[in-house]
């Protein structure tokens, strides 16, 4: 049985009017959505490792509240054994304080940690992201290459994640078909670089990012220098030619890439990572040694596209990104997702690398960029 006491809110209220000392010992973030009024902010871990300096006097009342009651009720059992004699947590904790009617109050912060605590909140609360994965993906880089139909819901949720820095290339202005499928884009955007409408769409969601808009044909001139200080690759692409490029200018550099494709009511979506785990995961041209003749790969303008299946695929490739950037779960790397939408049917298909992959097989020297559309149409 506890030697600790709990308090309703009301109580902990009528302690605090007498003299106690409230402490509300959830992280900062936790903090921002507001505090019972009259509490001391200080995060559970530094309290408990930085008692002494907190709480100098081990005779004082001392009232501890987080978000629940739990690790309030955790920290005052810590601090009891190390001496302190007047204690009691908040059952319920904030929220019940909350539900009571008692007031709450905003901590003090600036306005860029105000931004970062609102913002982020939900990530924050999450045990695999919290400040410093969020702090990371602030000062990710990740090259989106295509506003269409995959980049475009993608973009959307990587710039609400908070990656720090998008760079986006594509060479083609929106066209009103676009927007059946491209939700980044607006009727009023029609006839503009689809770039530069992506990056207003995108400030307007999260002005606190960098948002490169580079209208540029990704080609073997200028693929290393889009790659230039990117950490994930988001393979937005809708041909063969360029497909093949990102794959090797990814092996190249060492960087993931995150495939899609879609067609009519299916897409696809993998993680190649050979160029950082060569022999062990298969890129891109061991699952397509050669391309397929173009009358059995039509794009989305030959062969049509259900609008919303973009977006599930674009969706798919985004959350590849983040847990490749926070370094959780587990990645598509050496796997083949494929999705249905007429069935609603998801499909697994493991794949191996290919020991004799001209690319990626351990050993192997980067043969140099090749003429991709020859390659493509010569199949």
């Amino acid at each position: 049985m506890s030697t600790v006491p709990e308090l309703t809110p009301e109580q902990a209220r009528a302690r605090i009017v007498h003299g106690a000392l409230l402490i509300d010992v959830r992280e900062a973030h936790e903090r921002a959505t507001g505090m019972a009024e009259g509490a001391l902010g200080i995060a559970k871990g530094d309290l408990q490792a930085e008692h002494s300096i907190h709480l100098p006097a081990t005779d004082r009342e001392v009232v501890l509240i987080c978000q629940s009651g739990k690790r309030s009720m955790e920290a005052a059992r810590v601090l009891h054994d190390l001496g302190y004699t007047h204690l009691a947590s908040v059952q319920g904790g904030t929220a019940a304080w909350r539900a009571d009617g008692l007031p709450l109050v905003q901590p003090l912060q600036g306005d860029a940690e105000r931004d970062f605590n609102e913002r982020y909140s939900r990530h924050l609360l999450l045990p695999q992201v919290g400040v410093p994965g969020q702090q990371r993906l602030l000062g990710s880089r990740v090259l989106v290459v295509g506003a269409g139909g995959l980049g475009a819901p993608a973009s959307f949720y990587l710039a609400a994640a908070g990656v720090g820095h998008l760079r986006i290339a594509d060479d083609d202005v929106v066209e009103r078909s676009n927007l059946q499928r491209q939700i980044i884009h607006t009727d009023a955007s029609v006839g503009t670089p689809k770039v530069l409408s992506a990056r207003e769409r995108l400030m307007a969601l999260n002005p606190h990012l960098q948002v490169e808009a580079l209208q540029v044909r990704v080609t073997s001139g200028n693929v290393d220098a889009l790659l230039d200080g990117v950490d994930v690759v988001l393979d937005g692409s809708d041909n063969f030619p360029l497909r093949y490029l990102l794959n090797d200018a990814c092996i190249r550099h060492a960087i993931p890439l995150v495939y899609g494709a879609v067609e009519r009511f299916t897409g696809q979506v993998s993680v190649f990572d050979a160029g950082r785990q060569r022999g062990h995961v298969p890129c891109y041209r061991c699952l397509f040694p050669e391309p397929p003749p173009p009358q059995f790969a039509p794009n989305c303008a030959e062969a049509g596209v259900l609008g919303v299946l973009p977006g599930m695929v674009g969706l798919l490739q985004a959350t590849e990104v983040l847990k490749l950037l926070l370094g959780v779960g587990e990645p598509l790397t050496g796997r083949l997702l494929s999705f249905d939408a007429l069935g609603m049917r998801f499909r697994e298909t493991r794949l191996r690398p290919d020991p004799a992959c001209p690319l990626c097989a351990p050993g192997t020297a980067f043969p140099g960029y090749i003429d991709y559309a020859a390659f493509c149409n010569a199949r």
